[in-house]
């Protein structure tokens, strides 16, 4: 029941907003009682925040795997982070958007958490982006922070736009960004 209400949750929030949506509203769609809803959640706050963490966190244990990954060289691996963030909105793009959207709702204490783990993922690219540059497959004339700002901000507002039924399927996507971002990285 906890997962049914965070995907109830997530389609309200997405279509509403976090704001416009009631716990009332919630259980409506589920057609269960508030007692329900705060069996499994202190409060809508404490929803919205499971919400991002579950997000992330699973994005962070994806990113880990291809981190890991010994047999991948750096622009593979950039590769696979980019397509996993691009991969998800075919399956969680309503997740994403809540996620980059909503964060703005959350109260102080689950902000630091979420974007601690936000950080965390940052790092993980730009360790990709550093070891690249060490090993000699990217440019080493360029800040690595910067550039993971940039492949970060490009490739996660996709969300916004991006519709997976469209013309351009996820890997035509993926590959545009990374001759983008190859082309700029590159010897």
């Amino acid at each position: 029941m906890k997962d049914k209400i965070m995907k109830e949750s997530i389609d309200l929030f997405d279509s509403k907003g976090f704001s416009k949506t009631t716990i009332q509203d919630i259980v409506d769609n589920i057609g269960v009682t508030k007692g329900t809803f705060y069996y499994y959640f202190e409060s809508k706050q404490e929803l919205l925040r499971d919400i991002h963490l579950s997000f992330i966190e699973n994005l962070l244990h994806q990113q880990e795997e291809i981190i890991n990954d010994k047999n991948l060289n750096n622009k593979e691996k950039l590769y696979k982070l980019v397509y996993i963030i691009i991969s998800e909105i075919k399956t969680s793009g309503k997740s994403a958007r809540v996620f980059n959207r909503e964060i703005r709702h959350l109260e102080k204490d689950h902000i630091d958490n979420v974007n601690s783990k936000r950080r965390e993922f940052r790092l993980n690219f730009q360790k990709v982006i550093d070891e690249g540059i060490r090993e000699g497959e990217f440019r080493n004339d360029l800040r690595s922070d910067i550039v993971t700002f940039a492949i970060l901000g490009m490739v996660n507002r996709s969300y916004s736009w991006y519709n997976p039924d469209g013309e351009m399927s996820e890997d035509e996507i993926v590959n545009l960004y990374m001759e983008l971002i190859l082309n700029g990285l590159t010897k």
